[in-house]
């Protein structure tokens, strides 16, 4: 516990007179900043490709289909922009806003900047739910089965790693990290399993779902994700006060009037419900839920009443960014998503212990 909190407050450094001003002020023009990126990217995604797309075309098609002017395209136009491109970028927003918010909240819950929704093995638990659906050959949903058990069993690992967790009433952070990386290696062995007895289409299936990947992204499957996303993106920020006073520490929130236990299982539920949910419609995809949150700290500062939808936006803007890098970057070959993420999140996360590290003077 000591080395989770001296961790976190070596992130924190006492900045001079006047700083935490300077950064609070940054929130605002922070976030018209991504925002404004945001759309300008969706755009040139939706108009990006083999088949391309003016970004005017695809404005106008778009004001044509709500009623406020512009022009349809042509056939062929319409059916790439509104059946192939837009729903990949809608589901890229809704998995990038999910891991980007869940990881912020998984660093507010542990107080802990090198935290992210892995930690708990809802990835593992929801990788081991697609990858025995596929092995055992189950199609009991048709399409939908592999997302399905990748949802429920996800959801199942984080409230077992929880109950688990739970001693006497209390829920201690050190506790439940360390249940989850047991966890985590117990799926890895599952999926081993899987992996073992498998054929080898089902093997080239298995290992194509666990890169991670918008490939087969549908308005079905964003329809799929929509409800648990908007659910939990919408509970989030109410937490944002008691986060921050949760970072003062267990025993200051506690008499400050922050219910901790109540507050950690709602959380971690809510996180467990954001990534199952994008894991179950793209896959394994590392590192989004560290480095999002934790650039914006650095940029505006630890209160969550920005981090918390900041990094909701963050996240989106990096699965669009990625997403569009990893199907025009290597045309017509489409690189994996999550290998793309992982090839620029693991050096930042080497970084980062680093740094933390230096100002921690050690972790001893």
């Amino acid at each position: 516990m000591s080395v989770l909190t001296r961790a976190a407050d070596a992130e924190a450094p006492a900045p001079p007179e006047g700083a935490p001003r300077r950064r609070r002020g940054a929130a605002l023009p922070l976030t018209v900043g991504l925002v404004a990126a945001l759309v300008l990217l969706c755009l040139i995604s939706a108009g990006t490709g083999a088949y391309r797309i003016p970004l005017g075309d695809v404005l106008g098609s778009v004001q044509h289909r709500i009623g406020l002017g512009g022009a349809a395209l042509d056939r062929v136009g319409e059916s790439v922009l509104w059946n192939v491109r837009l729903p990949r970028v809608v589901l890229a927003l809704l998995v990038g806003a999910s891991l980007g918010c869940a990881g912020a909240l998984m660093q507010g819950v542990f107080g802990n900047p090198l935290a992210e929704p892995g930690v708990i093995g809802i990835s593992s638990g929801a990788a081991v739910g697609a990858v025995a659906s596929i092995a055992l050959g189950l199609s009991f949903f048709g399409n939908w089965t592999i997302t399905v058990c990748a949802f429920v069993a996800g959801l199942a690992t984080v409230l077992l790693v929880y109950a688990m967790a739970r001693e006497g009433g209390r829920t201690e952070v050190v506790t439940l990290i360390l249940t989850g990386i047991a966890v985590n290696a117990f799926a890895g062995a599952l999926i081993g399993l899987c992996v073992f007895f498998a054929d080898n289409a089902q093997i080239s299936q298995i290992t194509f779902w666990q890169l991670g990947s918008l490939a087969q992204a549908t308005w079905p499957k964003v329809l799929a994700v929509l409800p648990c996303a908007l659910l939990g993106l919408a509970v989030a920020p109410f937490s944002a006060r008691k986060l921050d006073l949760l970072a003062l520490g267990e025993r200051p929130a506690r008499h400050l009037g922050v219910d901790v236990e109540r507050l950690r299982l709602v959380l971690v539920l809510v996180v467990a419900l954001l990534t199952a949910a994008a894991v179950a419609v793209a896959g394994i995809i590392t590192f989004v839920g560290l480095l999002v949150p934790h650039l914006l700290r650095m940029a505006a500062g630890p209160g969550h009443r920005f981090l918390v939808p900041g990094s909701a936006l963050g996240g989106a803007l990096v699965l669009v960014a990625a997403d569009l890098a990893a199907r025009t970057v290597a045309a017509p070959a489409e690189l994996p998503l999550g290998v793309l993420t992982a090839l620029f999140g693991s050096p930042f996360f080497f970084w980062l212990l680093r740094r933390t590290r230096r100002k921690q003077g050690g972790w001893a």
